[in-house]
């Protein structure tokens, strides 16, 4: 054989290997993700019960029965499968992402271990901080809102049979139970991403693609950006569009903060090498 071959037979070898390792931990986290899927199905009527907590505390103060209809018959088991899917994935997340991390650890220093270690342990926190938000506070306000647009007669109840004049029309909430489902995922996911910003805009410091002083500058694009957002993500009511735009351009100014720690941080750490002055560092930390 001759050392050509014999350096592609050696490039070879390390190349297998490691699709051999990600085949085994795709394979785990698809298990994984499997196994939730079930579980998630067996529990999916009580998992749905709690997502309607939201609408139905609102009908609850109105009087009205909490009550959503299925408008196709299949409607009931498409949403028992779409809530075991998310389910299933939420739960079987920690474990997908552990096999991520054992998979990309062994190539990283351990310097990059520690720096990357911290953001796979934020995002989901703070995908479920954003999530828990939306649900607890915007959700309830959103819905509250959307009710207020039956049409209700004087003595503060539902008209359902109206029959004297056109103003006395009923308008009652008769939600589908796919729709409703739909809308509040939508409202979760929306927060949920949205509140990965700082962790996003944070490894991106990290790695030096962006500084506070230019996130500084593009506050004023930063805030049309954030308003566009939250006139597509949320639905056409103001109170939520506002919830979020305060929310998001609040998370866009701890990212800039943020930002500025690492950068200090990294200021100190060259200076203490001798490869960095100290006016190119007060002209980096002016925002």
């Amino acid at each position: 054989m001759s050392t050509a071959e014999e350096d592609i037979d050696d490039t070879s070898a390390p190349l297998i290997e490691h699709l051999a390792e990600l085949r085994t931990r795709l394979i785990r986290a698809a298990i994984a993700f499997v196994i939730c899927v079930f579980i998630c199905f067996y529990v999916w009527n009580p998992i749905f019960n709690f997502l309607t907590s939201p609408i139905c505390n609102a009908l609850n103060e109105r009087g009205q029965d909490c009550s959503l209809i299925l408008v196709k018959l299949q409607e009931g088991f498409f949403v028992a499968i779409r809530i075991s899917l998310l389910g299933g994935f939420a739960l079987a997340f920690p474990f997908i992402s552990y096999q991520l991390w054992r998979f990309v650890a062994p190539g990283l220093y351990r310097s990059e271990k520690n720096a990357f270690l911290p953001f796979l342990v934020a995002s989901p926190f703070m995908f479920f901080l954003g999530a828990s938000f939306a649900f607890f506070i915007v959700i309830p306000l959103a819905f509250d809102f959307f009710l207020n647009f039956q049409q209700i007669n004087a003595t503060g109840d539902v008209i359902e049979n109206a029959t004297e004049t056109p103003a006395d029309v009923g308008i009652t909430f008769m939600g589908s139970m796919a729709e409703y489902l739909s809308l509040t995922i939508t409202f979760i996911m929306a927060f949920g991403l949205c509140f990965q910003l700082p962790v996003l805009l944070t490894l991106l410091g990290k790695a030096g693609l962006v500084s506070a002083k230019g996130l500084g500058s593009v506050r004023k694009y930063a805030v049309v950006a954030i308003l566009i957002l939250a006139g597509v993500v949320t639905p056409p009511d103001i109170i939520t569009q506002v919830i979020l735009f305060v929310a998001v351009y609040g998370l866009y100014e701890i990212s800039i903060w943020l930002v500025s720690g690492i950068e200090k941080r990294r200021n100190e750490r060259l200076r203490a090498e001798g490869l960095l002055d100290d006016e190119e560092d007060l002209a980096e930390d002016q925002i």
